[in-house]
């Protein structure tokens, strides 16, 4: 058994973020040499890849069939089905509707086209190269549950929050993301924290709010100019009081996860004795 393996076995989570952040970031440099397209520059799915390598290595058929419980556990009660796919819409609304106060115009969201929205969150759901399908099943279908099992949700999401801003660093320089869209990642894990661990667990109603959360984006109100430059200061500041209110009205989901909402606790596979 080689060295790596071992190392891999013994330390899987940092294993996880090591290799989500190394096959995400490997492109970078080669486009910015001209060798891959700029278009190629960021791979989104690394944490579904970086999952699914360390599970093989370190878990085996038990850790796959762990994380696959996740995806199909829907039966979470249709309040929480609710708050996945309306909850990031209402956060854009409640931001289109500040950005008024500081003499934007009312968004016209009668001309807003909602067939195309809904089949973005769709396409999204199945795209593995996209966030949803992409980033959950590593970020909280394999590394929040484990983070869990040592820390509280509210130390877990802090952890998991500056590590998932951080992968997304090259997609600043790449112009893909405002420098705002940092500490707005942080704050929003905060969120997906609190709904994967009052859902017990599941997987599919994360991966529904990030779908949900791509596509109903503040730029389909159609602001312009300063009024559109305004928006991601403005979406911050509404995260942040949505993280608040769930951290006030529901203290109990920041103290201790659920059973079903942490890794099961499984030992490195033994180390096969040389002769």
């Amino acid at each position: 058994m080689s060295s790596t393996v071992i190392l891999v076995r013994r330390h899987r989570l940092a294993a996880f973020f090591v290799l989500a952040y190394v096959l995400a970031w490997a492109p970078w440099p080669l486009s910015a040499a001209g060798v891959v397209p700029e278009s190629f520059a960021f791979f989104a799915g690394a944490p579904l890849v970086a999952a699914i390598v360390v599970i093989g290595i370190a878990e085996g058929r038990a850790g796959y069939r762990e994380l696959l419980s996740r995806l199909l556990r829907w039966r979470v009660g249709w309040t929480w089905y609710v708050v996945a796919v309306g909850l990031p819409a209402a956060m854009v609304l409640v931001t289109g509707l500040a950005n008024t106060w500081f003499g934007a115009p009312v968004p016209d969201l009668a001309g807003i086209a909602w067939t195309e929205v809904v089949l973005m969150l769709a396409l999204r759901m199945v795209n593995p190269g996209d966030g949803a399908l992409g980033e959950e099943p590593g970020w909280r279908g394999y590394a929040l549950p484990h983070l869990q099992t040592r820390r509280s949700p509210l130390a877990s999401a802090t952890v998991l929050g500056v590590l998932a801003a951080g992968w997304h660093i090259p997609l600043v320089a790449l112009g893909e993301l405002t420098w705002i869209g940092l500490p707005t990642t942080v704050v929003i894990t905060f969120l997906y924290v609190w709904l994967f661990n009052r859902t017990g667990g599941s997987l599919l109603l994360v991966m529904l709010f990030h779908a949900s959360q791509g596509a109903f984006t503040y730029g389909m109100l159609g602001f312009e100019g300063a009024d559109a430059r305004r928006l991601d200061v403005l979406y911050l500041g509404v995260v942040t009081l949505a993280v608040a209110a769930t951290i006030a009205l529901d203290r109990s989901a920041w103290r201790t996860a659920s059973p079903s909402a942490v890794a099961a606790v499984r030992e490195p596979a033994p180390v096969a004795a040389r002769s």
